[in-house]
């Protein structure tokens, strides 16, 4: 498990928002945490999976894509900020996400 400090945190924050603003052509100002993903920004799982894979590569993580497809089905990632928390978990614990109860 590794440890995820603010400067992390906000890494991470400000990586999520800027892709959901880029791929949705929305206004990064207008995204909150609360933004809904498919209902407001048109978004679908696809682009939250293609998401994980960034963050995936930028933190050097071998959890498997599909691994994380199951876990999205447990439980879904709706909003702008469920997606912050479900990528910090990612981050935090690797391929062990598999076993942490979200």
């Amino acid at each position: 498990m590794r440890t995820i400090d603010p400067k992390t945190i906000e890494e991470i924050r400000d990586l999520v928002f800027t892709y959901f603003a880029e791929e949705c052509g929305m206004d990064r100002a207008k995204i909150t945490d609360a933004t809904n993903i498919v209902t407001e920004l048109e978004g679908d799982s696809v682009m939250l999976l293609s998401l994980l894979e960034i963050v995936r590569k930028k933190y050097g993580l071998t959890v498997e894509l599909k691994t994380l497809g199951k876990r999205l089905m447990q439980k879904p990632a709706n909003t702008v900020g469920q997606v912050i928390d479900l990528t910090l978990k990612v981050v935090q614990y690797g391929n062990d996400i598999a076993n942490v109860d979200l």
